[in-house]
C-alpha cells in the first residue's frame, strides 16, 4: 500500500499550502511515525519538499511548486493506464495509485489515460486451468517495504518438508513468477530464494542491507530460474523430429526442447530435457509419428515397452 499512500500525500501537499506529519497521520490513518517516514521518502525520492521546525511549522513544496507530471509523453502517460483498468492484472493498490495520479496529469491528457485504462482485459489463466484466484501472499507488502527501505528482516519460514526456522535476511527484490511470489535475499549462507506464502513471521528490523554493488534482480532471477529448471529436468535426450512435429513439440515442451540442426534426411535434429526417463517416455510415446528417440538406449527401450504394452491392450 506503500505506493497509494505516497502519492496520496504528494496530492495532500498539493492541495494544502503546509502539512504537518499529524495531519497526513489523520487524513491517510495512519501512525505519525509512517507519515514522517512517507514524507521523508517522496524527499529522498526528489520531490521538491522540505520541511519547517517550531510553532506553526509543517511540510511544504518548495516555492508552491505543483507535480504535474508534464515531463511524460502522451504515450508514456497511455502506457501507464493500461495497468490501472477495472480488469486489469495489477494489484488494487496499483490501480488505485495510478488513478489518483489522472488529477496530475496534463489536461490534454487526461482523455486518453482515462480510455487507456478501459481499453484492455488481461486474463492471466491459461485455457482449462481453474478458476481460483490467487491472493497475494500474507507478508508481501511487510517485505516489498522491506526492500524498498533497504532493511534486514528476521523472517520465520516453513519448507516444502514442514520444517520452520528463523532467519535474519538481507532482502534484495522480490519476483512474481505466475501465481507464487519469490523473496530474492542475501544470507550468511550467500544467495537465497523464498517463497513468500511459505512465510510465517516477517519482522523488519532497523539494520541496513548489505546489497551488494552489482546485484541485478532480473539477471540473478534468471539464474535462480536456469537453476530450478536444471534441477527439474536433469535428464536430457536425444531425438530427430519431422518438420511438422517441431511446432507440436514447441506447444507441448516449452523450454524443456532445444531445436538444432536439419540432417540429410530433412529431419531437425532436437535435444529435450526431463525428469526421468520413464516420465518423458510417456510423453514422447504419443508422438511417434514425428519423433523419434535416438539416445539413450534406457529411453528407446522405454518406448519400445510403452509401445508393446499398448499394442497388447488394443489389438
Amino acid at each position: 500500500m506503500r505506493t497509494d499512500r505516497l502519492v496520496a500525500v504528494l496530492l495532500l501537499l498539493q492541495r494544502r499550502e503546509q502539512v504537518t506529519a499529524a495531519e497526513v497521520a489523520r487524513e491517510l490513518e495512519v501512525s505519525e511515525r509512517t507519515a514522517r517516514r512517507d514524507l521523508d521518502a517522496l524527499a529522498m525520492a526528489g520531490v521538491p519538499v522540505y520541511s519547517t521546525q517550531g510553532r506553526g511549522g509543517g511540510w511544504r513544496l518548495v516555492g508552491g511548486a505543483r507535480t504535474d507530471l508534464s515531463g511524460l509523453t502522451a504515450g508514456e502517460a497511455r502506457a501507464l493506464f493500461l495497468v490501472a483498468g477495472p480488469a486489469a492484472a495489477a494489484a488494487p493498490a496499483v490501480r488505485a495509485a495510478l488513478r489518483k495520479l489522472v488529477h496530475a496529469l496534463p489536461e490534454p491528457f487526461r482523455a486518453q489515460a482515462e480510455a487507456a485504462a478501459s481499453s484492455l482485459v488481461t486474463d492471466p489463466r491459461q485455457w482449462g486451468a481453474n478458476r481460483a484466484e490467487h491472493r497475494p501472499p500474507r507478508f508481501l507488502d511487510v517485505l516489498q517495504d522491506a526492500v524498498i527501505r533497504g532493511v534486514q528482516v528476521r523472517l520465520g519460514y516453513i519448507d516444502g518438508n514442514g520444517t520452520g526456522t528463523t532467519r535474519t535476511v538481507h532482502p534484495l527484490g522480490i519476483v512474481a513468477k505466475g501465481p507464487s511470489w519469490y523473496l530474492v535475499t542475501r544470507t550468511e549462507a550467500g544467495r537465497r530464494t523464498f517463497r513468500i506464502d511459505r512465510v510465517s513471521s516477517a519482522d523488519p528490523t532497523d539494520d541496513p542491507v548489505n546489497r551488494p554493488a552489482d546485484f541485478d534482480l532480473a539477471g540473478s532471477w534468471r539464474e535462480i530460474a536456469d537453476e530450478v529448471e536444471r534441477r527439474r529436468t536433469p535428464l536430457e535426450i536425444q531425438a530427430l523430429c519431422t518438420p511438422r512435429g517441431i511446432g507440436i513439440l514447441r506447444i507441448g515442451l516449452g523450454d524443456r526442447l532445444d531445436v538444432g540442426g536439419t540432417t540429410t534426411d530433412g529431419r531437425i535434429e532436437v535435444v529435450i530435457r526431463g525428469r526421468d526417463e520413464y516420465t518423458l517416455a510417456g510423453e514422447l510415446a504419443g508422438l511417434v509419428e514425428w519423433v523419434e528417440v535416438t539416445g539413450p538406449p534406457t529411453v528407446r527401450a522405454h518406448l519400445a515397452s510403452i509401445g508393446n504394452a499398448l499394442v497388447e491392450r488394443y489389438r
